[in-house]
Parts: structure tokens; sequence; C-alpha cells
């Protein structure tokens, strides 16, 4: 037998960020690698990430890295700590990327386009010889004698193999077809999972004035997120501090997308209430005293437009509604904001200053549901770890069966580190398949 045929076979099921670089390790480690992808090209979903960017990695000492991790982060050592983010910049410039960071610590490819960062993979997957099959989704695995054996391949071929390395993705855009086959490869095979659903994905609410904030963005904003059926408020699931989007179906942008990663419905179906501070720069008796004078000194002017000088127009008019409202001395207009004026609605008194105060650091939205895996950036849940090696992403049940990548249960908030992880799997799924020399 020559050394070629004698090449350990690999086949990588899913040719994401975490396959790619699973099928580069193993190219690069001498074997020979399938990397079957059942759209028309690969890195579909890295196109996307970023906002077309791609913020490929998060350059924070990687000992912080794991403070980012919301669902099993230990799980995350051996795999982080054996290929980081400094590994994962490396790879891209060595492969004609160049890179950058920002803001954050963020990075990015230094063109702004997400497509050379697929680029660099596919370069690498070339060079290792890896054999890229586009347009052929796969149908079961084969398992014999409790070892992964291959795959079946949708309309009857078979293709054998000494290691399989699954790495199919979530839920989160489905038209980038991330569908769940992983998930049904587990139940096929008796591997479990844990319950699935959205992260990183913006928050529904069905208050009215939310809707009519639509297109407002603003910084700089605190929140804090407890389940409706606390009977009182004791400790926060979630608070944060950053940018904020009013959409027509509730709220969006960065700080959103990082709450809904602790927001659990299928726990908590009842939903959450989350405070917005609106001045959280301010301390409680300095923005007081500010919001006393400008009362005063507004006093004959309507509630809404006393309240620009601290909001931007429509924030303004909602606010004062929504004080008005709370006091009961709501005229019920269309827009929610009375022509009631400050002196009328009794703002001019210290105690009802506080209590105005009060409100703008504190407003209720009341969060019934995220809109679901189509705007999600990754999927909560999935293959559960405790069925996983974290050494070698090998399961423990099925010799020669790996996983990486968004599959398995664990993700993190954004700014780039849930693509490390998916690097990180997948790199270290591509090694471990590789040095593994039982044969079929």
């Amino acid at each position: 037998m020559s050394r070629e045929n004698d090449k350990r076979k690999i086949i990588v099921i899913g040719a994401g960020a975490a396959g790619m670089m699973a099928a580069a390790a193993a190219s690069a480690a001498g074997c020979h690698v399938t990397l079957y992808e059942k759209n028309e090209k690969p890195g579909k979903k890295i196109y996307i990430t970023g906002k077309g960017r791609c913020n490929f990695t998060n350059m924070c000492d990687t000992s912080e890295f794991f403070e980012h991790v919301i669902r099993n982060p230990k799980f995350l050592y051996s795999a982080v700590y054996g290929f980081d983010q400094q590994m994962m910049a490396d790879f891209l410039e060595r492969n004609g990327c160049r890179t950058k960071v920002e803001r954050g610590k963020r990075a990015f490819p230094e063109s702004d386009h997400a497509s050379d960062v697929t680029k660099a993979l596919e370069r690498s997957l070339r060079e290792g010889n890896v054999r890229i099959c586009l347009n052929t989704p796969v149908k079961s695995l084969i398992i014999q004698d409790g070892k992964a054996a291959g795959v079946k391949l949708s309309g009857g071929p078979e293709d054998f193999a000494d290691a399989v390395i699954v790495c199919t993705g979530g839920l989160s855009y489905p038209s980038t077809g991330s569908t769940g086959d992983g998930y049904r490869f587990c139940e096929e095979t008796g591997i479990e999972t844990t319950p699935r659903s959205p992260s990183l994905v913006p928050f529904v609410t069905d208050e009215e004035w939310v809707h009519r904030l639509q297109g407002l963005s603003l910084r700089n904003i605190s929140v804090s997120m407890f389940p409706v059926k606390a009977a009182k408020k004791k400790r926060a699931v979630y608070s944060g501090f950053g940018e904020l989007l009013f959409t027509h179906f509730g709220l969006s942008g960065p700080l959103i997308l990082s709450a809904s990663a602790h927001a659990d419905f299928i726990k908590d179906p009842e939903g959450y209430i989350l405070y917005l501070d609106l001045k959280p720069a301010v301390p409680g008796d300095e923005f007081r005293e500010r919001l006393a004078g400008i009362l005063k000194e507004n006093a004959k002017k309507t509630l809404g437009n006393a309240l620009r000088p601290l909001f931007p127009e429509r924030l303004a008019e909602v606010v004062a509604g929504l004080y008005l409202k709370e006091t009961g001395k709501d005229t019920g207009e269309p827009e929610g904001v009375s022509r009631i004026t400050v002196q009328g609605a009794g703002l001019t008194e210290p105690a009802a200053a506080a209590k105005l105060s009060g409100l703008i650091h504190a407003v209720p939205v009341r969060i019934t549901g995220t809109r679901g895996y189509a705007e999600a950036v990754v999927t909560r849940g999935g293959v559960c770890v405790k069925e996983i090696n974290p050494s070698t992403m090998e399961s423990k049940k099925i010799n020669g069966l790996y996983f990486a990548g968004e599959v398995i249960d664990t993700d993190a908030v954004t700014g780039g580190f849930n693509l490390q992880i998916a690097w990180s799997t997948g790199h270290l799924a591509g090694e471990s398949a590789a040095a593994d020399k039982e044969r079929t």
C-alpha cells in the first residue's frame, strides 16, 4: 500500500467556520479530508457576520475570554488555549487576509470584507488538497461497532472514513443552511442534546410606545432584566451598558443582543421586565437636582417640551406620557402625551420631580419573546458537553465521532467570541481526528 493510500481519511460535515477550520487542521496534519456542504458555497454564514465585515475574534487576554462565554466556559479551556485568538489572526495573515483590531478589541479583516476571511480559509483548504463537495447534504452517519465509519449522503451514496467531524451549526439564520442536522444525527445515535432556543437576538414587546420610537438609537444606556414571575425585584439575570435600538417590534442593538443571551423563555415563559436607565452616567442626587432645575425653568411648558434638553424629541414626549399615565394625569391623547404643563402636573414640587427622576432611571419594558432563529446570531443549547471529551472534541459514546462549533451547547456574547469558539473547537477536532491512529 502506498503512503498516499495509507493516509488517514477524515470526513467533515458542514463548511462553516468550524468545519472549514477542522478540515484545514486535519489536512495540515497529513490526512485525506472530504468536506461536505449542503449549500452552493462554503462559509455562507461567515459572509453575513459583523454586518458583512466579519468580527472574526476578540483580542482580549485569553484568560479573560471565558468571562464572555455564557454557557459551559470551562469546557472550552483546552480548545481555546490550544488555538487562541492570536493564532487565528496569524492563520488569516498566513493565508492572505490582513487583520486589524478596533474598539472593544474586536478583530476584523483589514479590508472590512467578510469574504476575505472565507477566501483565506479556502486557500488553506486548497493547499491541503481538501476535497470540497458542495450542494451535497449528509443524510445520516454510518456507525459500525460503536465507531463512526462514514456518512450516508442524500440520494443514497455512502462514503467511508476513519473519523467524522460534525460541524453543522445550530438553528440560527436557517437561510444559511443551519437547520439542525447535527441534532438529528445525535438523536439517531443516542447522544444527548440540550433544549435549543435563539440567542443574541432582538426582543419583542407589545408596548406601543416602544414601537413609536422605531428607528431611534440610544447610546450609553443601562439596562437590568428580571423575570416577570419574580414577585419582587431581586438579583437581575442581566445588567449591562451600551447601545440599543427601538424597532417596530421591540428592541434591538448590541446591548439587547447581549441581554438576550441571558434570557431563557423555556424557563421563564411569562417573559421579562427590562428596566431602561436613560441617564446612567449621572448619579441620582445630581440628576434629581438637574431635573428639578429644568422643570422649574420650564414650568409653563408642556412636560414633553420641558424634557427636550435631556432627550431627543420623540423620547421626551414618550417619557412625559409614561409619567403622566403612571400618575393618573394622562389625557389619553393618541400619541400618549398630554398637553398638561409642568406646573399643571405638579412637577414643580420636589417629591414629584423625584418620582419622574426615578422613572427616567428605570423605565419598564415588558419583554414577551424574541424574533426567533431567523434573526438570532447563535443558537442556545445543542450537543450536551457531558457527551464530549473537551480535550479532543470526540464523542464519549462513539469513537471517531467529533463535534465542533455552534452545534455544541456553548455560546458567548457578541464581540467575536462565538466565532473564536468555532475556530478553536474546529481546530482541536481536526487535529484530534488526525492524531487518532485507530483504523476502521
